[in-house]
């Protein structure tokens, strides 16, 4: 069986059970003018791993390995979107507000879009998921089980928020999940260092982190 040199340990797996996942990597959260960018963040951080992320993306692809996208985003009447949610903090937008790019995280607007560098291609599976995590309020464990998906490669933003979340999802439902480390990325690089120490932590509590490159060698040994 092949392998991917991993931390804390060997990630192994079966190709036809092996797929990625990206998640978030939308103008709202990567573009300037974008909700990311509204609260305050830089942005230029996450725009700082698209390359790396489109090679890994590439990289499935050319491997015959299914490749899934999520977007964080909510219907436009707000009904999946909780008062506590909306209504945290002080930002200078909040979600369903108008924005330079649409309604903030508003389904179908183009700040919702993924970025056009790693944009699904047709028949790519695209989940639209109203939390952190991509398994609550969407039917995504149904097409990992459709798909005959076990081992999962993460990527995308932000790597404590819902990267991680999706990742400890994904753990407690059976799944296998490996971080790929620099296709991820945080607005704090100080959180994303920490969240792959939690995740690798106690012999990988919650999963295996590894570079892209070491990743791709093993796709295509």
């Amino acid at each position: 069986m092949p392998v991917i040199h991993a931390r804390p340990f060997d990630f192994a797996f079966d190709r036809g059970t092996l797929g990625l996942v990206v998640i978030d990597m939308q103008r709202d959260f990567v573009e300037p003018g974008g909700f990311g960018a509204s609260l305050g963040n830089d942005v230029s951080l996450l725009q700082a791993i698209i390359p790396t992320t489109r090679r890994l993306i590439e990289g499935f692809r050319a491997a015959g390995l299914p490749v899934i996208h999520t977007r964080e985003c909510h219907r436009p009447d707000l009904s999946d979107l909780p008062p506590a949610k909306r209504d945290r903090g002080n930002p200078a937008l909040r979600i369903g507000d108008p924005g330079p790019m649409g309604r903030i995280l508003i389904a179908g607007e183009p700040g919702a879009d993924i970025i056009p560098e790693l944009a699904p291609l047709p028949g790519e599976l695209v989940i639209d998921k109203p939390g952190k995590g991509a398994f609550y309020g969407t039917d995504f464990g149904q097409h990992l089980q459709r798909l005959g998906l076990r081992k999962l490669v993460f990527a995308g933003v932000t790597t404590e928020v819902c990267v991680q979340t999706t990742m400890r999802e994904a753990n407690d439902r059976g799944y296998d999940a490996l971080l790929a480390t620099d296709a991820t990325e945080s607005y704090f690089p100080d959180f994303k260092a920490a969240a792959i120490e939690m995740i690798v932590a106690q012999g990988g509590i919650v999963g295996w982190a590894a570079p892209t490159d070491t990743i791709l060698e093993a796709l295509h040994d």
